[in-house]
């Protein structure tokens, strides 16, 4: 064994590799806290499913105890002796709240009450279907002649105008404000045409019938003599439906112009002269002083959200299956 020490090397210390694929350290602690996390997330979104499932199904519960109380229509708050009061507002149709079936059977509700004195018809209406007013007319007069001890009053609200007067025509009374809008006895037809625009564009109408009159009305063919006859035939039909239901229902209280039954309407302080109404008051007014049975109770028919959104479709959809495949388009309306 020599005594000599080795001699150091000149040689630079060559580096340990390295391996890549080993985890660094530590990587336990962080696999962990994204476990963790991972859980920690969850946990807060199902919390947040859970929160909206339930909020979801607390509104469809309050959308179906709604519609449940709404079922009941009439609200009759006392069985004392009151006044009745019943609600037409708005245009006048088959698919609108001012209908004949919910209007009559608010009516009918108003009338059997043990406790009614007498009803109130509170109306607000531009017109409407004259088939629709003409059911609500002839209701009221039934109802009157079955009850004969019970009045009904009209009170008009803004207009009573067209149908809507069609309607109050039928009541004992009418009440306006002086500046209500009243009147308006008369019928009409709407549509359009555009054969004049489509010659401009070099557009044809191609229209095949089964029945020569079917294309009545048709907005993109040209009217005809006979066409024009026909509608105008049932136009002065219904009219004269309208004049006779007014002079029925008003009699000698009527002042006849040549202009009453024109079509015009005026304010109410011109109907009370021209005996279209016959006062002024309000719904208090005459539940007050008239009827004498200041405590008011509304039958209006409410109608649900199942009704509104069923009877909204339903609409919908025959509308446009009439327009598409009978009336082409032109209806008659007030």
């Amino acid at each position: 064994m020599s005594d000599n020490p080795t001699p150091e090397s000149n040689e630079p210390a060559r580096p340990v590799p390295v391996d890549r694929n080993a985890p660094a350290p530590g990587w336990e602690r962080d696999a962990l806290e994204r476990i963790a996390l991972a859980a920690i997330n969850e946990q807060r979104a199902a919390r947040r499913w859970k929160i909206f499932f339930r909020f979801a199904f607390l509104f469809v519960l309050l959308v179906i105890a709604w519609s449940v109380v709404d079922l009941s229509g009439a609200r009759v708050e006392n069985g004392g002796r009151h006044t009745a009061l019943v609600t037409l507002d708005g245009e006048i149709g088959s698919d609108t709240n001012a209908n004949a079936e919910d209007i009559d059977t608010a009516l009918r509700s108003a009338f059997d009450d043990d406790g009614t004195a007498g009803v109130i018809l509170h109306i607000d209406s531009p017109g409407g279907s004259p088939v629709q007013a003409s059911i609500i007319n002839g209701e009221i007069q039934r109802l009157r002649a079955k009850y004969p001890a019970i009045p009904l009053y009209v009170v008009v609200g803004d207009m009573c105008a067209s149908g809507g007067y069609f309607v109050a025509a039928a009541a004992d009374k009418i009440y306006v404000n002086k500046a209500s809008i009243v009147g308006s006895i008369g019928v009409l037809m709407d549509g359009f045409g555009f054969t004049g625009l489509m010659d401009k564009l070099g557009v044809q109408r191609r229209l095949r019938t089964s029945g020569e009159n079917k294309g009545f009305f048709d907005p993109f063919s040209p009217d005809t003599p006979k066409m024009d006859a026909h509608a105008q035939a049932m136009l002065d039909q219904i009219h004269q439906q309208f004049i006779d239901a007014v002079k029925a229902g008003r009699g000698k209280r009527l002042h006849e112009t040549p202009d009453l039954f024109s079509g015009l309407f005026w304010t109410g302080e011109k109907s009370v002269e021209l005996g279209l109404a016959d006062g002024y008051g309000d719904t208090d007014y005459v539940a007050r002083e008239i009827i004498k049975a200041p405590d008011v109770v509304d039958y209006t028919v409410k109608q649900s959200l199942t009704d509104r959104l069923a009877k909204r479709f339903g609409a919908a959809v025959g509308t446009a299956a009439v327009h598409a495949l009978i009336l082409g388009g032109s209806k008659v309306v007030r």
